[in-house]
């Protein structure tokens, strides 16, 4: 029976600990930089300060609003349920991101949308406006029995 042992330096183990982080630290940064994210981006900043800019931004998806317009200041919680982060996810996918705005007050401007395929009734654009920007938001049906909610493009 042949037996082979390997005497190394505590400076040496030292240096393939360093080399052998070094490349996991180098694949981990390569992998995560080339993987794709399917969310869209917000390539510039939305002003959504003056109602006449909230109603041009939902006109650019095709929508019409009534005149009025419903305001309500709400904070977004620090700590997130599954329900926030559901709806996180459809911003993400429209470009928004409220993750950056936990704790934070906004203003929800609520739209009564009167184009939405052919349903006239109960459909609503809700915005979330942070210092004058938008943040997020979407399109919903606010009826009990056939519900739901999409982001802006519908």
């Amino acid at each position: 029976m042949k037996m082979f042992t390997l005497r190394l330096k505590p400076k040496t183990i030292f240096g393939i600990i360093i080399a052998l982080t070094g490349v996991v630290v180098i694949a981990l940064t390569f992998v995560t930089n080339h993987t794709k994210i399917n969310t869209k981006s917000v390539s510039a900043v939305v002003s959504a300060s003056t109602d006449e800019e909230r109603r041009d931004y939902l006109s650019s998806f095709g929508w019409s609003c009534n005149d009025e317009y419903e305001t309500k200041e709400l904070t977004i919680p620090q700590k997130w349920n599954k329900v926030y982060t559901d709806y996180n996810e459809i911003q993400l996918n429209q470009g928004f991101d409220l993750s950056n705005y936990k704790g934070k007050r906004v203003t929800l401007y609520t739209y009564t949308i009167n184009n939405y395929k052919d349903l006239t009734e109960g459909i609503v654009a809700d915005m979330l406006v942070c210092d004058g920007v938008l943040i997020g938001g979407d399109i919903c049906n606010t009826s009990a029995e056939n519900g739901f909610l999409v982001g802006f493009e519908g």
